[in-house]
């Protein structure tokens, strides 16, 4: 672990704390809506493969049916509009879904910016990173994952496996305060916008 990896690990822990502080409103605001909505819990849970392989429980606010297929990247579904809540719609489009990562990341699991993490059974993703990382030498897999990262703003749902993996090496290999902070500025546009959002099967060949 570099210098930098040291200092961002303890900045992530203090913004978390200080943004679920200043977010508490909107968060208890999130959790009337969706129960109001929806029958089922607040909160979704998914097996996630973290640094090193190291697998957690990933938090999201629940978007979809209780009756949604478990454990299936949505991008698979081919009607996946037909298992999202009507709250669901909105929290996905804006990323506000993503907000409970915030306890993942003073847990210690996840970063701010990072790779995603891929699905335990998400071997086609696994795999991928490591195939890129005996190219470049560093493996996506070996980076503390994030709630936003190199691959979400450029395409996000939209990027084939090859392709993401290929940007998550990237961004493994030049891990950096500066590409950090680029991304961030990248986030709050493709937040604004739903820049890359795509629901059920995706548009790629």
């Amino acid at each position: 672990m570099n210098r930098y990896q040291v200092v961002k690990q303890i900045l992530d822990f203090l913004f978390a704390v200080l943004l679920t502080i200043i977010l508490l409103p909107l968060l208890l605001l999130i959790t009337i809506i969706i129960k109001l909505d929806s029958k089922g819990p607040v909160l979704f849970r998914q097996k996630r493969v973290g640094q090193n392989g190291k697998k957690f429980m990933i938090l999201k606010y629940r978007t979809m049916r209780t009756d949604t297929p478990k454990d299936m990247p949505t991008h698979l579904f081919q009607n996946a509009e037909s298992f999202i809540t009507r709250s669901g719609s909105i929290l996905r489009k804006s990323s506000l879904d993503e907000l409970p990562q915030l306890f993942n990341i003073l847990r210690g699991e996840m970063s701010f910016i990072g790779p995603r993490p891929a699905l335990w059974n998400q071997y086609d993703l696994l795999e991928a990173r490591e195939n890129q990382a005996e190219k470049s030498g560093v493996s996506a897999n070996a980076v503390k994952p994030g709630i936003t990262g190199w691959a979400q703003v450029n395409g996000r749902d939209e990027l084939p496996i090859d392709v993401k993996a290929d940007l998550d090496g990237y961004y493994a290999k030049n891990l950096s305060l500066i590409l950090d902070i680029k991304i961030l500025f990248m986030t709050i546009g493709s937040v604004l916008t739903s820049k890359g959002v795509s629901e059920g099967g995706p548009k790629h060949s």
